[in-house]
């Protein structure tokens, strides 16, 4: 079987995305695994190579044919001027390439042209003002792909998780609740890791309120009215659940040692566990997309962009999630 080509979106010119792609196209291991193509700009890879001193002598296209490609590549969008650019410093124009990326990477998975996207980070703030309504990478593929059913994922050797709501206020989190979203996420988490793992995956569900709600004592009986009714439905399809647990205690050692993964109600209740523990080797996953979208767990890190520090560990990890589910 040949290798699968992988489409790395660049992310933010102006954060670390361009580095690390660097680094990609020069890794053995993964060029041996797949046929990365770098979506992005061809100058602006090579402006940060000379300033990290990096090696950069890869091959570019300026069309979206990648059949006979062999080796790591570049498809050169061609959007930003570096004569005009300041990296560090995200802009409109930043943000708007950055989408326009995306949304090439997306149709050329659609097309079949490659198996998978793998996503370099991307500044919100950038890209709201270029123009971009969605809030986030998974709202940008859900659109594009038409999916009705989805949500963000995080997953590491260490720890797994999958989000029921993602990027809203915290005040905003309950009326997003419902037994059917919660539902769902459980489903998608399932399908998910019953492909990786090979078996019937065992999942937590977190509660949304301290201890629990404590039998409706903290809240609104979110525990009671939403999130034990999806699990009790969950499990009458046979899937093998724990919940809901009280979140200060769904993360102990003893209780990642039993089970596969957890479904969480809000952002940080998924990501702050997950970063501790497996920050530079956990991937983000945007399950129940019609195509495979795998990214990077962390920020386009504007401070150290093209310093030459940036760690390119947790790109890696997504480029080999992205090759084994493609298989």
């Amino acid at each position: 079987m040949s290798k699968p080509r992988i489409a790395i979106t660049m992310g933010d010119p102006a954060g670390i995305g361009p580095e690390i792609c660097i680094d990609i196209l020069n890794d053995p291991e993964i060029s041996a695994q797949c046929n990365p193509i770098i979506f992005g700009d061809w100058n602006v890879l090579q402006a940060c190579a000379e300033k990290t001193n990096k090696s950069f002598n890869v091959s570019k296209i300026s069309a979206p044919e990648f059949s006979g490609i062999q080796s790591p590549t570049v498809f050169d969008h061609a959007i930003i001027d570096t004569s005009n650019f300041s990296p560090g410093t995200a802009d409109a124009k930043t943000g708007r390439a950055t989408y326009d990326y995306i949304t090439s990477a997306i149709l050329a998975t659609q097309a079949g042209k490659v198996q998978a996207v793998v996503t370099c980070p991307a500044n919100k703030e950038a890209m709201q003002a270029g123009g971009v309504s969605q809030p986030g990478h998974t709202e940008i593929f859900a659109e594009h792909t038409g999916a009705e059913k989805f949500c963000m994922a995080f997953f590491s050797d260490e720890i797994s998780c999958s989000l029921v709501t993602v990027h809203c206020g915290y005040s905003e989190v309950p009326a997003l609740l419902s037994v059917d979203r919660i539902y769902d996420v459980i489903s998608l988490t399932r399908e998910a890791h019953q492909k990786l793992l090979g078996r019937e995956p065992r999942l937590a569900v977190c509660g949304l309120n301290p201890h629990g709600g404590e039998n409706g004592l903290f809240g609104n009986q979110e525990e009671e009215n939403l999130i034990i009714p999806a699990i009790e439905k969950a499990r009458e399809e046979g899937m093998e659940l724990l919940g809901p647990l009280p979140p200060d205690t769904a993360f102990t050692a003893s209780i990642r040692e039993s089970i596969d993964a957890y479904v969480c109600m809000y952002h940080d209740q998924g990501l702050i566990p997950v970063k501790a523990l497996a920050f530079e080797e956990a991937v983000n996953v945007t399950l129940g997309l019609p195509i495979i979208r795998t990214s990077v767990d962390h920020g386009t890190a504007l401070d150290i962009a093209w310093q030459g520090k940036a760690d390119p560990s947790s790109l890696k990890s997504a480029v080999r999630l992205a090759v084994k589910m493609c298989t």
